[in-house]
């Protein structure tokens, strides 16, 4: 069983960045897919960005503004997000997969606002 804690959401000004980490516990592997998803009220759970053996993937709506990044030796993989717009907000989870078999983090909570 994987666990995964996320720490680094909060309020932000439009244009401003933050940086999203999570940490995993439990038997982690370099061809694991890792990364993060986001749910903004009202709408549905949506692909932020992913890791899969050293492949990176973007959602077309974040892309040039977020970086995934992962380090396999710690355990850990981070959301760099800068240029942050209103349409951001939103609970943003990690997640995990192996074999078809999926974990989440509890989220952490991004708000862009003036």
């Amino acid at each position: 069983q994987v666990q995964l804690v996320e720490s680094g959401g909060g309020l932000v000004q439009p244009g401003g960045s933050l940086r999203l980490s999570c940490a995993a516990s439990g038997s982690i592997f370099r061809f694991d897919a890792m990364g993060w998803y986001r749910q903004a009220p009202g709408k549905q759970r949506e692909l932020v960005a992913l890791i899969t053996s050293g492949r990176t993937t973007y959602a077309d709506s974040i892309k040039d503004r977020f970086t995934i990044s992962r380090d396999n030796a710690k355990n850990t993989v981070d959301l760099q997000m800068n240029s942050l717009k209103p349409e951001d907000t939103a609970v943003y989870y990690c997640y995990h997969r192996r074999y078809g078999i999926e974990s989440w983090g509890q989220g952490t909570r991004v708000t862009v606002s003036s």
